[in-house]
């Protein structure tokens, strides 16, 4: 039986939503895999909600869109809400500790509701700028979509010309994905959700 990922990835303009998409995307498309990626941004690019909708699979994908997603990282309020009537029962939904400030609701219905500590721990361990990557991690994990090699290449493809300018910067970005599967793999392992 063919298999299809349906990944939602859902924050704020500025938060680097679609840059994470396109890197699972290469690296998806690197593995042989077939990928549909659609960007979808709000009123405003900086500001508005950023929803990157992708699927990734092992035959073609028939439509550009789905109704349910298997995962879900939303990233802001603003995201919860957003992606919230693409919740059912296979979704795991995936979101940032930081939006769990009681003035959202969390959607029901899924088969995992997941809280991760992704701003806090890019600010404390890593970098703000890297949350994006972390992000990447936390999704690569959570669904086995691609692997980290993979995602690294991909990373390298796309910054390689800045990891040039500044080494520093590969091993932060490697590190951010590592983070972030971690991030997923000890909220799985915890059984909290």
């Amino acid at each position: 039986m063919a298999k299809l990922a349906k990944i939602m990835i859902a924050g704020e303009g500025g938060q680097g939503i679609q840059a994470v998409a396109e890197i699972l995307a290469e690296a998806a498309y690197e593995e042989g895999k077939h990928v549909l990626y659609i960007p979808n941004f709000g009123v405003e690019q900086r500001g508005g909600v950023s929803v990157a909708f992708l699927q990734i699979g092992d035959e073609p994908i028939g439509s550009p869109k789905f109704e349910i997603a298997d995962i879900i990282v939303a990233l802001s309020e603003r995201a919860v809400g957003r992606t919230r009537q693409y919740v059912g029962a296979p979704t795991v939904f995936v979101y940032d500790t930081m939006v769990a400030t009681g003035k959202v609701e969390l959607p029901t219905g899924a088969a995992k509701v997941l809280a991760i500590p992704g701003v806090e721990t890019a600010k404390k361990e890593l970098h703000p700028r890297v949350f994006n990557v972390m992000i990447m991690g936390a999704v690569i994990e959570a669904t086995k979509v691609v692997s980290p090699e993979n995602a690294k290449k991909a990373i390298e493809k796309r910054l390689g010309y800045k990891f040039e300018q500044d080494p520093k910067l590969r091993e932060l970005n490697y590190r951010a994905i590592e983070r972030g599967m971690e991030l997923v793999g000890e909220v799985l392992r915890g059984g909290q959700g």
